[in-house]
Order: C-alpha cells, then structure tokens, then sequence
C-alpha cells in the first residue's frame, strides 16, 4: 500500500462519518530530506481553519506514534482547497450552484456560465448570450456563422477536463 493509501486510511476516523471529504492527498520528499504531506478536506458547508487543525493535530500525533515515515521528519498540512482548486467531485459542484464556472471540456472547448444545477452525473450551465453589435450580427447571418452557443446547456462529467470557480469583484 503506498503513502496516499494509508493517509487515507488514517484519515477516515477524523472525516465525521462522511461529513468532511478528502480532495486531495500529496506526499513530496520522499527520496532524502524532509517529507511533506499536504491534506485538502472539505464538506457540503465548507470546513473552518479550527477544524483543519484539529484533525491536523490528530493525525500528526497518528502518525508521529506509528512511525509512518520510519525516522525521517515530515511536515503535515491540512487545509481546503480553495478557490483557485478545480472541482473535481459532485457534491462540490452541487456547493457551488449560482456561481459562475470556467469549464474545460475534453474536447478543448471552454464554456463560461453559472452553474444551475448538478447531480452525480452531470452539471447545467446557463451561458449567458454574447452582446453583438447590430452591423455584426447581420454580417454573421449573411456568411452563415455559427451562432454561439447560449442558455442552459447540459455537461455530463465525464466531458469535464477542469472545473473552476471564476472569481468575481461586483
């Protein structure tokens, strides 16, 4: 079993039975030097500063008491992923419902919406039409462009490469 494998082991009786969730587990160093694991939890509400370092404080002692890493020093951190981290599970889309996605699909394309729905299988983006001047409108319809695309559109995930929350200011 490697690294990843028994952190999550661990880690499960500190996740409050399903309520917080783990997003991502890395371990660097491990060939000489100092080892440093970073933990992202997060939950449907959100996970507080209090509670990534009190299951920070308990899986350390955890794993200076099993000599997880035989003697070489290591740094444990444990946070949320944040907002420039991609959505890479359901119930963080379905947290995010009203917010404004930058999805990349597999296909290369990028669609830019806000986020109306999402279930375990899929997600709805409403893309909001593109704003067009009178004289280029009448252009494209005279060369048969491609009309954007626009409204709600449906996106199975497994069509979704990157997922991000587009950070607004208004």
């Amino acid at each position: 079993m490697d690294d990843k494998a028994r952190i999550t082991d661990l880690l499960q009786s500190y996740l409050n039975e399903g309520q917080f969730y783990i997003v991502d587990i890395q371990v660097a160093g491990r060939r000489g030097g100092q080892i440093k694991v970073t933990i992202l939890l997060d939950s449907d509400t959100g996970i507080t500063i209090d509670e990534c370092a009190s299951i920070s404080r308990q899986l350390g002692t955890q794993m200076d008491e099993s000599n997880f890493f035989g003697e070489a020093p290591f740094i444990l951190e444990v946070s949320s992923p944040g907002v420039g981290y991609p959505l890479t599970f359901p119930r963080q889309y379905v947290r995010n419902i009203g917010k404004t996605l930058a999805v990349a699909l597999t296909d290369g394309t990028v669609r830019t919406g806000r986020l109306e729905a999402a279930d375990d299988t899929s997600i709805v983006l409403f893309i909001e039409p593109v704003k067009i001047s009178k004289s280029k409108k009448k252009k494209e319809e005279s060369l048969s462009v491609e009309k954007p695309i626009e409204g709600p559109l449906s996106i199975p995930f497994e069509q979704i490469k990157k997922a991000n929350v587009e950070i607004s200011f208004k």
